[in-house]
């Protein structure tokens, strides 16, 4: 089947070396391919735990830098925001209330260097 998982993504950016260093150093990704330069540049990284990769991209086709919004979970959200305040990151305060008033669901949200935003969840 087409449809079984999801194995890459790509988001625009406008300055590799930042981005790529946010996505590295930052959060955590792994580098695994870099390839090209300039407005020729792409490069793959992966969460540790694999999935699906995450493509950095100054190749912009139809897309546009800092319109992405996408979410990653983790098992220990307070550790998570301490960790990226520590690495230097700009982190929203943790709120409680990712699907609406009342529903229990701590959050934190964190931008790229282009405004890409990710939400990091509680699972």
């Amino acid at each position: 089947m087409a449809n079984e998982k999801i194995s890459m993504f790509t988001i625009a950016v406008t300055e590799m070396a930042q981005a790529k260093a946010f996505y590295a150093e930052q959060l955590g990704f792994r580098v695994i391919k870099d390839f090209g330069q300039g407005d020729q540049h792409w490069v793959s990284l992966e969460l540790p735990g694999g999935g699906a990769s995450l493509n950095l991209t100054t190749m912009h086709e139809n897309m546009q830098p800092g319109t992405m919004k996408l979410y990653l979970t983790t098992s220990d959200l307070e550790a998570a925001y301490n960790e990226l305040q520590t690495k230097g990151a700009s982190v929203n305060e943790v709120k409680d209330d990712l699907y609406g008033p009342g529903s229990g669901v701590k959050w934190f949200e964190i931008t790229d260097p282009d405004g890409n935003r990710w939400l990091v969840v509680q699972a």
